[in-house]
């Protein structure tokens, strides 16, 4: 890539960042398959693989996520291509959240695409705290360190409540 073209990719990533309260959503949900999940008591209609997700047409999409089961994904494109996301799961009964994974394509890091995608996320859910189910990689410790900041539980390592699955 031309400098040029690294340039003109930031100053549209930091755009797309500013963009991150326009987001298409599919709910994924399956009412019949958690019905029968439910009834079973989980014994009956277990799916063994993760659905399709689907591409939306907005700047930033909010979908089933590709690698947990149960888990939600945020996802930000670039010109039909991907640029950021983040997997997030949440307990209203517990008021947490998780989010788990967050990558920016390297290219666009440090435009505030994962800034914004997780502010986002608790713009929109204002009562919850919000933390990680794993450890912090060494090299990702700044970046948790300044998006935790101020953030009820601060994106900190907590286990997942007994409500939800880790996918």
């Amino acid at each position: 890539m031309g400098d040029m073209t690294v340039v003109g990719g930031k100053k549209a990533a930091r755009r797309l960042a500013g963009q991150a309260h326009e987001v298409g959503r599919v709910s994924g949900r399956e009412p019949l398959r958690e019905l029968v999940l439910w009834m079973s008591g989980g014994r009956l209609g277990r799916r063994h693989r993760i659905p399709d997700v689907p591409e939306l047409d907005t700047p930033w999409q909010d979908t089933i996520s590709a690698e947990r089961i149960g888990w939600r994904q945020r996802a930000a494109n670039l010109d039909g291509e991907f640029a950021f996301s983040v997997d997030y799961q949440l307990c209203r009964r517990c008021r947490l959240g998780w989010v788990e994974q967050p990558y920016t394509m390297p290219e666009y890091e440090r435009c505030g695409l994962a800034s914004a995608g997780l502010a986002a996320l608790r713009i929109e859910h204002p009562d919850m705290a919000w933390h990680t189910p794993g450890g912090h990689l060494a090299e990702s410790k700044a970046f948790w360190a300044a998006v935790g900041a101020a953030v009820p539980g601060g994106y900190q390592q907590r286990r997942l409540c007994s409500h939800i699955s880790a996918g």
